[in-house]
């Protein structure tokens, strides 16, 4: 699993570190663990619809951070969970564009067993950055 949750660092909110040695892979380490936030088992969520996400922003932070808001928006506008299936990150005129192909289902309160509600990604301690053995991000989730 490349990501872990930090205890410490908010008692209202829920915190996590994750990684990946490119950035596609700390994206989809990053929805996961956002995710995983909601959702306890992240294998009952069935690979039942396609949605398409295209993104840009002038810094990567910026471009995760986007990502993942729109991960949750999905949630709560279109009761969707979903999961990257798909993921490039590519410098483009607008800035990183992210072309991602994620797939997932509508909340199904039969299977899917809920544990806290992700409000928003936040600001607050937000950071991504390229370190020798990849990149990470620490991440604290509005619950």
């Amino acid at each position: 699993m490349p990501y872990h949750y930090l205890e410490h660092v908010a008692t209202a909110d829920a915190a996590f570190e994750a990684w990946g040695a490119t950035p596609e892979e700390l994206f989809t380490a990053a929805a996961d663990a956002t995710l995983n936030v909601m959702l306890a088992d992240l294998d009952t969520v069935r690979k039942e619809r396609e949605v398409t996400i295209d993104l840009a922003n002038v810094e990567m932070d910026l471009l995760l951070f986007d990502f993942l808001n729109e991960l949750v928006f999905y949630k709560d506008a279109r009761r969707l969970l979903l999961r990257p299936e798909y993921l490039t990150i590519v410098p483009g005129p607008a800035g990183i564009a992210l072309h991602a192909v994620t797939r997932g289902e509508e909340i199904d309160f039969s299977r899917h067993d809920l544990s806290a509600d992700v409000k928003a990604v936040t600001l607050h301690r937000f950071k991504v950055e390229e370190t020798a053995e990849g990149w990470r991000a620490s991440v604290v989730l509005d619950i």
